[in-house]
C-alpha cells in the first residue's frame, strides 16, 4: 500500500501531465500547421517544435516511470526499466538544452552587441539553429546511452526512495552505479543550465535598462511595450525558477534511496520535477502572441461550438 503522501504527489504529478499534453500538444500543432501553410519557419519556431514535442515524449516516459515503479510486476520492472531510464534522460537532457537555445536565441537577438565574435553570432545564429538542435540530440545520446549499463535494481528503488516489501530490488548501500548515476545527469544537465542561466540573467538585465529607459521617456501614459519587456522579463524570471527548481528536484530523487523512507521529500520532488514541462509550456503560450493568438481563436471557436449545442435543444 502507498503512503497517502505518495498518492497525493502521484495525482498532482498525473495533472501535470495533463496540463503539459495539452500545452506542449497546442504549442507543436501551432507552429506546425503554421509551417505547412507559410511553406517557411523561423528559428523560434524551429526550437519551439522540437522542444514541445520532446517535453510531450518527457511526460510519456513520466507516466510510464511512476506506473512501473509503483504499479508494475518487479520482474518486468527490472526487466525494461533499464530502457525507459534511457530514454527519459535522452529526452530529459534535449528538451533542457532546446530551451536553453532557445532563451539563447532571444538574448542573441535582442541585446545590442559590438564585438565582432558575438555580432557575427548574431548574423549567423538563425542558420546555426538546426545544427545547434542537431548538437543537441547527439549529446543527449552520449550523455544518456551509458545509462544502460548502470544496475537495474539499484536505479528502481534510488529514484524514489520507495520499494515494494517483496521486491527483490532492494539495495543496502549507494554503490558506484548510483555516482555514475548522478554523474550522467550531472554533466547532461550542467552545460546548459549555466547558458539558460547567464543568458537569462543577461535578458533580464538588458530588458530592466530598457524598460526603465522608456519609462522616463513615457509620463503620461504607459507605452504597451513597456508592459511586453515587463512580461518577458516575468516569464524569464518564471523559467529560471522552474528550471533551477526541478534541476534540484531531479538531483534529490537521485539522491534518494530504499534507505532513505523521507517520503515526503520524494512526493514534493516528484511534483516540483513534473511542474517544469508542464508549467513553462502555458508560459510561453502567454507571452508569445502568435500562441496567445491561436489560444483565443481556438477558445472563442469552442465557446461558439457549446454555445450552438446548448441552443439546439431549446430550438
Amino acid at each position: 500500500m502507498l503512503p497517502a503522501v505518495l498518492i497525493i504527489s502521484i495525482s498532482i504529478v498525473a495533472i501535470e501531465v495533463v496540463v503539459g499534453f495539452i500545452g506542449n500538444g497546442f504549442i507543436t500543432a501551432v507552429n506546425i500547421i503554421n509551417w505547412i501553410k507559410s511553406k517557411k519557419i523561423s528559428s523560434a519556431d524551429m526550437i519551439l517544435i522540437f522542444l514541445s514535442t520532446s517535453r510531450f515524449i518527457l511526460q510519456v516516459t513520466i507516466l510510464m516511470h511512476i506506473h512501473n515503479l509503483y504499479f508494475a510486476d518487479v520482474l518486468k520492472l527490472a526487466s525494461v526499466y533499464k530502457a525507459f531510464g534511457a530514454i527519459w534522460m535522452f529526452v530529459n537532457h534535449a528538451s533542457l538544452w532546446f530551451s536553453t537555445w532557445l532563451y539563447v536565441l532571444y538574448c542573441v537577438k535582442i541585446i545590442n552587441v559590438t564585438q565582432w565574435l558575438l555580432l557575427q553570432i548574431k548574423l549567423r545564429i538563425s542558420r546555426m539553429v538546426p545544427w545547434l538542435l542537431l548538437g543537441s540530440l547527439v549529446i543527449s545520446s552520449v550523455t544518456s546511452l551509458p545509462f544502460l549499463w548502470i544496475t537495474t535494481s539499484t536505479y528502481l528503488c534510488s529514484s524514489t526512495g520507495y520499494c515494494r516489501e517483496n521486491s527483490t530490488a532492494h539495495i543496502t548501500d549507494w554503490g558506484s552505479s548510483h555516482l555514475y548515476l548522478l554523474l550522467l545527469y550531472f554533466v547532461g544537465c550542467f552545460f546548459p543550465l549555466v547558458l539558460s542561466v547567464v543568458t537569462s540573467v543577461l535578458l533580464i538585465t538588458s530588458l530592466w535598462k530598457h524598460t526603465k529607459k522608456m519609462q522616463c521617456y513615457v509620463d503620461t501614459f504607459r507605452d504597451p511595450l513597456i508592459d511586453v519587456h515587463l512580461t518577458a522579463i516575468k516569464s524569464i524570471i518564471s523559467f529560471l525558477i522552474l528550471y533551477l527548481s526541478s534541476f534540484v528536484a531531479q538531483i534529490l530523487l537521485i539522491l534518494s534511496t530504499s534507505q532513505s523512507k523521507d517520503v515526503v521529500k520524494v512526493a514534493i520532488s516528484l511534483v516540483v520535477a513534473g511542474a517544469y514541462p508542464s508549467i513553462h509550456s502555458i508560459i510561453l503560450i502567454i507571452v508569445n502572441s502568435k500562441l496567445k493568438l491561436a489560444f483565443r481563436i481556438l477558445h472563442q471557436h469552442f465557446r461558439c461550438c457549446l454555445e450552438n449545442t446548448t441552443l439546439s435543444p431549446i430550438l
